[in-house]
């Protein structure tokens, strides 16, 4: 893969040590700039749920190298199989090879893509520093005057807000926008041992409560289930999560009942209500600009949150990397690129949540996600 040397900037800060952040970091540091990053959590953690990794993010993880380490330690398919709840199979869908080389569709556990990535990061001598966030940012004389957390200070020729949802540079210079927005649905997820029977990754519909499967290594796999959100003052205890994500499985069939029947109170289960937002334009400010889920965040109704954080920051880089152009100009045509894109899936995939809460069809709720995907396979 050709790499043009970044010759408008020399010195980066990328807040946030997520997967967006992290592909960022790399992109960058490959390109001659010098990065450091910044993560606010001090043990540099992710939660312990898997990731479905489509044809576009497995394309995107190509570009950064990371593809072949992928392979060996998730799980990679070439279909997905539709399901009545009850186990009746509706179809099987063939997952389009986008690329000569590439695999077509898999699965892998979060906390094995984020060591992936970490080392990735480690590779390229990125220092990482943790526990740490922004307090001030300040464009001054084309760079950014930064103020961190700890009461230090530095200056930096750019700076990329990678660090989530809950963004601290989009407070800090992006007036403009504002936080995540309920869905009015929320999240069910299920980390535990491989069923015996599940070969590929598996979607549930006509139930009350749509729910998904990945395979994510050799005996590994996650379930999540889609459900109207329900506000209460506490967080479920792991009791409750057990008991709750039992009770939702009653009368589903297929390796949706094996999990039911088969799930343990030492599996990870997690619930979490779901919100999504495109943060409107414009993405940067002077030599700041947001990226992954601080402006873009997404429900995971088409498995693509990741993929198009990764995808930011190889877009990102590249862009940068023009002969010619300013760093600002650099960041207008970054924008340029991905706004369209983002947008189509952010907003598909609340499409799909409220036709899901409206209990409509699931030949129309597999046609949502068909045509989304099928549009994800083109360029970006």
């Amino acid at each position: 893969m050709n790499r043009e040397k970044i010759e408008s900037i020399a010195t980066a800060l990328v807040v946030g040590g997520g997967i967006g952040g992290m592909a960022t970091a790399i992109s960058l540091a490959r390109r001659g700039v010098a990065v450091e990053l910044i993560d606010l959590d001090p043990d540099w953690r992710v939660y312990g749920a898997g990731i479905t990794i489509t044809g576009p993010t497995l394309r995107a993880y190509a570009q950064l190298g990371l593809i072949d380490r992928i392979k060996a330690e998730g799980a990679v398919t070439t279909a997905s199989r539709f399901r009545l709840f009850n186990g009746t199979v509706l179809r099987v869908m063939d997952e389009p090879v986008i690329e000569e080389g590439l695999p077509a569709t898999g699965g892998i556990m979060r906390p094995v893509l984020h060591r992936i990535m970490q080392d990735a990061v480690r590779a390229e001598n990125i220092p990482v520093r943790l526990g740490l966030t922004v307090d001030a940012l300040d464009n001054v004389d084309g760079g950014v005057d930064v103020r961190f957390s700890d009461g230090s200070a530095a200056r930096f020729d750019l700076v990329v807000g990678a660090d989530s949802v809950f963004s601290r540079v989009r407070d800090l210079a992006f007036p403009h926008m504002g936080p995540a927005q309920p869905t009015g649905q929320g999240c069910w997820r299920i980390s535990m041992r491989k069923a015996p029977e599940l070969d590929m990754g598996e979607f549930y519909f006509g139930g009350a409560n749509p729910c998904g499967i990945t395979i994510c290594g050799p005996d590994s796999m996650y379930m999540w289930m889609l459900t109207e959100h329900v506000e209460r003052e506490t967080y479920m205890t792991d009791a409750e999560l057990f008991d709750g994500m039992q009770a939702l499985l009653a009368g589903y069939g297929g390796n949706a009942g094996w999990i039911r029947d088969n799930m343990t109170p030492g599996d990870w289960i997690n619930y979490r209500p779901l919100a999504a937002v495109l943060q409107p334009r414009a993405w940067s400010n002077g030599r700041i600009v947001l990226l992954g889920d601080a402006v873009h965040a997404t429900t995971p109704h088409l498995a693509s949150g990741a993929g198009m954080a990764v995808e930011s920051a190889i877009v990102l880089a590249e862009e940068l990397a023009r002969a010619g152009v300013s760093p600002e100009q650099a960041l207008t045509a970054y924008e340029d690129r991905r706004f369209e894109r983002c947008r189509d899936v952010v907003e598909t995939s609340i499409a799909i949540g409220n036709l899901q809460l409206a209990h409509g069809r699931p030949d129309q709720l597999a046609g949502l996600m068909e045509g989304a995907l099928a549009r994800l396979n083109g360029p970006y």
